[in-house]
């Protein structure tokens, strides 16, 4: 409920801190008091459009601050999380704004700053007015529905609905994904197609890469150290050259031992033998470096054209790699990946017909709860049609006709079902749009029989203050007091605030709240004060007399409390 509203300087109030009580409470007082101030104020404060002609004359900025005391699993605290506002279930919900006299507006909710439309989210969740100025609560076309699946009980069904439709949903974005790629299915068939016979034909190793560019610059260098390796095989002599020379130096040494046989001196005889070792070891090793730097030439004499060859595989290679944004290396893997791409575009129409069929069952699926949805939403408006129209009557608008309407739109979470509450005040007048009635007393009064219409499946998690104004506007007498029993059974299940003129009203309220007008160094002002009993009494007998107060009115208004 709405537990108490501190206003600083909107209009006419310099500063005003109101607690409120539970049930219904009466805001009395002379016309021009400033009863729509505090409306305007309380608006403000839950979101509604304000600008800077709420503040005070002379003020540098207004201020509203409306605080909620909710109870545990209404669904404002969810949505309070989703906006990621701290708060304590156990203690009240607190909705402030401010605008300065520039224009400029701050929100916050629980000291946290917020959007202003986020404030009026939240609000919206709180509170709703039932009067002309006001287009929130049921002059608010999209609160239809929710109303009448209240009335209905359609929880259930609304969940079951929510649930078939993200399944139909995300079958059919599947769905819609498949046909777009269909669009471009053959472009990318050709292209997977020729990607393929191009990769196969260059047939791309893993490692190749590195492996081809040492060779190149082994080939680059190859005729420069051929004519070396020919050079030193040059130097090496022809074969028999230097053996022959080798082996009459091996002669001759033989000759000189001959000569000295066996002499005594034995360095002698060692130092030819050396000689003679040298000599046959360096025979031996001119014919390995002969064979060797013959092995070594035979290295670098590669075909005439292989450098050719192997710079146009080098080339090919690397014009692959950047048509395709890829290393040399990841060649051999992106020719599979063309390959899975291109199994997965040749299995397109059997993936087609099947997502076709999961469409087609996931939209009968929802096609059935939809419309049972719809069948139970129908059963549902005729019976809120007949409470409605028999509320009418008593507050003197027997000639009125009120119609929920139901109306296919798209598919969507809530079912395919637009409603919209449709209402005619008198013979003749065609049937309309609630929110398109002229007359602020008949809006009241329709919300008013609407919302008594609703009374037993309006608690819970979504249960709202109501603020009725100018519900008695142009009535009296009996109609009156249809109306104040009326907001009195409302209270009973929510807490209500009643704008009113009439003493029939006012006396049926469990608290009064009593408006008036000062005038103060020269400026108006706005008071406002709760009554107590004795002061009630007092106030409902002005309502009934006017200027003087009798006797016979204070007897009358007494009478009233007591029925009431």
């Amino acid at each position: 409920m709405l537990s108490e509203i501190s206003i600083r300087n909107v209009v006419l109030i310099e500063a005003l801190d109101l607690e409120l009580g539970s049930g219904l409470s009466a805001m009395t007082g002379e016309t021009g008091a400033g009863k729509s101030i505090i409306l305007d104020a309380l608006g403000m404060a839950t979101g509604a459009r304000s600008d800077k002609g709420l503040v005070r004359s002379g003020a540098d900025k207004a201020r509203c601050v409306a605080s909620f005391s909710i109870e545990p699993g209404h669904k404002i605290w969810d949505a309070l999380e989703t906006a990621d506002i701290d708060f304590d279930q156990s203690e009240d919900i607190v909705l402030r704004r401010t605008i300065t006299a520039e224009g400029r507006s701050r929100a916050y909710i629980n000291d946290a700053a917020v959007s202003v439309k986020l404030l009026a989210k939240i609000g919206g969740g709180l509170l709703e007015v039932h009067g002309q100025h006001d287009g929130r609560g049921l002059l608010d076309p999209s609160t239809h529905r929710g109303q009448l699946d209240r009335f209905g009980g359609h929880d259930d069904l609304l969940v079951k609905c929510a649930g078939a439709y993200e399944t139909l949903k995300t079958v059919a974005d599947a769905l819609a994904a498949l046909k777009s790629r269909q669009a471009k299915s053959d472009e990318d068939r050709e292209f997977f197609e020729h990607a393929i016979g191009e990769l196969d034909r260059l047939a791309p190793r893993a490692g190749e890469d590195a492996v081809l560019a040492a060779e190149r610059k082994l080939l680059q260098h190859a005729e420069g150290a051929l004519g070396e390796l020919r050079a030193a095989g040059e130097a090496l002599g022809e074969d028999g050259v230097y053996e022959s020379r080798i082996a009459q130096a091996l002669a001759g040494l033989e000759r000189v031992r001959a000569k000295i046989g066996d002499a005594d001196d034995n360095s002698a005889v060692a130092a030819l033998t050396t000689a003679s070792s040298a000599l046959e070891k360096a025979l031996l090793e001119l014919d390995e470096a002969r064979t060797a730097v013959g092995d070594a030439a035979q290295v670098f004499n590669f075909e005439p054209d292989r450098l050719d060859k192997l710079e146009e595989r080098l080339f090919a290679l690397r014009a692959a790699a950047r048509k395709y944004n890829v290393g040399v290396d990841g060649l051999a893997d992106l020719r599979q990946k063309f390959g899975d791409e291109l199994l997965a575009l040749e299995g397109y129409a059997e993936n087609l017909l099947r997502a076709q069929t999961r469409m087609a069952q996931a939209q009968s699926s929802y096609d059935r709860i939809a419309e049972k949805l719809t069948k139970a939403r129908k059963f549902a408006a005729r019976k809120l049609d007949k409470n409605v129209i028999t509320e009418l009557p008593p507050l003197k608008m027997d000639k009125a006709q009120f119609v929920s309407e139901i109306t296919e739109i798209q598919d969507g979470p809530y079912g395919r079902d637009q409603i919209r509450f449709l209402v005619s005040t008198n013979p003749g007048t065609p049937i309309g749009p609630l929110e398109k009635i002229a007359s602020g007393g008949e809006l009241a009064r329709f919300a008013l029989a609407i919302k008594v219409a609703l009374a037993g499946a309006m608690s819970g998690d979504g249960q709202k203050v109501m603020i009725f104004d100018e519900v008695d506007q142009g009535v009296g007498g009996a109609v009156a007091d249809a109306v104040g029993r009326r907001l009195s059974r409302l209270s009973e299940t929510a807490q209500v605030l009643v704008v009113t003129h009439s003493p029939q009203v006012a006396a049926s309220a469990d608290h009064q709240i009593l408006i008036s007008k000062s005038s103060k160094g020269g400026s108006t002002l706005t008071n406002v004060v709760s009554l107590a009993d004795n002061d009630r009494e007092e106030e409902i007998a002005r309502m009934l007399a006017g200027k003087h107060v009798t006797d016979e009115a204070r007897a009358a208004a007494r009478k009233l409390m007591r029925i009431s």
